[in-house]
């Protein structure tokens, strides 16, 4: 009786932990579907003749599939332009914070000196300061040294160092073991070595998670291009090109600007599946150790 009252009760349990599955996926694709959704009517509207697009009822298929939206996207609107633009840009800015900010994250975590608590606790506490209380500032700054109109304000600023990055940086060096950088030192390695041939090889994880931040980042700014780049159309970056389409016209083409803001979003798509694995794991190892 005994038995058969376990088996009965194991029974339950795993019947119970289906059900709590099951409801759980469905939420999931509930959450999935929503999410969606969007980028659906994005993809099919970029596919729309310009009759389609505010018909009622809403059409969410096109009666028959524009292809030649995207080819009129390079041909008229010298989108590919824009978008080298976009990638120049965005390389500089990738490569700026990860080698500033990976410096800094390791004399972070390296090395031992009074006051180091509070130096990186003041550069944390500029996470607090709004970009909108530093671009006048910024701006004056940039014009006296004759930036302005160039890819400079966008591209100097991340060789100084990100804040955030150094913080996630630091937390993962914080779990590097300190004896790998002792055994090192006896084998003749300065500092740098230790920072180049150590530190950063067995941080790919972190610095994956750096690099797709600060690219996702930057490939979708809109603010700091329109202020620094506004009055040189030949420079803009995808954002301010797309902007600048709705003000341009009276009526804007939809199906063409649905077209351009799906193909600029491929190269963040893209980089999201191939990098996923060390985004993943990047973001768990990067809190294992204050």
């Amino acid at each position: 009786m005994k038995s058969t009252n376990e088996t009965v009760i194991r029974y339950g349990s795993k019947t119970k932990n289906r059900i709590m599955n099951l409801v759980i996926l469905l939420v999931l694709l509930l959450c999935a579907v929503v999410m969606l959704t969007p980028v659906f009517i994005m993809v099919s509207t970029s596919l729309k003749a310009g009759n389609e697009i505010f018909v009622t009822p809403p059409r969410w298929f096109p009666e028959k599939a524009q292809f030649s939206n995207y080819v009129d996207l390079f041909a008229k609107l010298d989108f590919l332009k824009f978008f080298k633009n976009s990638l120049f840009v965005a390389f500089f800015v990738v490569v700026g914070t990860l080698v500033s900010s990976s410096l800094v994250a390791f004399g972070f975590f390296r090395y031992k000196a009074r006051g180091k608590g509070v130096l990186f606790l003041i550069v944390i506490s500029t996470l607090m300061i709004p970009y909108p209380a530093l671009m006048i500032p910024q701006f004056v700054l940039f014009n006296n040294l004759h930036w302005i109109e160039t890819y400079l304000p966008l591209i100097v600023p991340t060789f100084f160092g990100s804040a955030y990055m150094i913080f996630l940086l630091r937390q993962f060096f914080s779990s590097i073991s300190n004896e790998l950088f002792d055994a090192a030192r006896i084998d003749g390695c300065g500092e740098f070595r230790c920072y180049w041939n150590i530190a950063l090889p067995l941080s790919k994880t972190a610095l994956a998670v750096v690099a797709i931040f600060s690219f996702l980042w930057n490939w979708d700014d809109l603010l700091a291009p329109i202020i620094y780049l506004g009055g040189s159309p030949d420079k803009f970056t995808l954002p301010v090109m797309l902007s600048s389409l709705t003000a341009k016209f009276r009526l804007p083409p939809w199906n063409l600007l649905m077209a351009a803001a799906t193909v600029s979003a491929l190269p963040c798509i893209a980089l999201f599946v191939f990098c996923q694995r060390y985004f993943v794991e990047g973001i768990v190892t990067t809190g294992i150790k204050g």
